[in-house]
């Protein structure tokens, strides 16, 4: 596994767990990433996504909430609302190509969640993707 999969696979777990537990268990997220035995590029990228994904979080959730259709974000499974938030986050900071955060999330999705959860994680991504892409369109113009 590349060292940006393996970073985002751990950033989708502590990322969850802080979605769960909050800022009080920061000290235990900061542990489990030193424990993870992985290269400190991987760690480094894991940090940085874990940490724009989640002070980004009420604008990811805004673009959830729009297009994540018919389902409230409290509503939806705790993993498959963290790979949306992940996602988005990328997207936003516009560094990795669309096509690869969505990819991305799709194998994360396959790995963590239920059979329908991909199909689901890449119509919501594609919506947002558009979104993302129409409004740097305009802010060209």
């Amino acid at each position: 596994m590349k060292t940006a999969s393996r970073a985002r696979r751990l950033a989708l777990q502590c990322l969850s767990c802080l979605d769960v537990q909050g800022d009080k268990v920061r000290d235990l997220v900061d542990s489990f990433l030193s424990d993870s035995e992985e290269t400190p590029e991987t760690l480094s990228t894991a940090r940085a996504l874990l940490e724009a994904a989640w002070k980004d979080r009420p604008v990811c959730d805004e673009f959830l909430a729009r297009h994540a259709r018919n389902w409230e974000l409290s509503r939806l499974a705790l993993v498959d609302r963290n790979i949306l938030r992940l996602a988005v986050s990328e997207l936003r900071a516009g560094t990795t190509p669309l096509r690869v955060v969505i990819t991305e999330a799709l194998k994360l999705a396959e790995e963590f969640c239920t059979a329908d959860s991909p199909r689901f994680v890449n119509g919501v991504l594609d919506a947002v993707a558009k979104q993302i892409a129409g409004m740097n369109t305009d802010e060209h113009r």
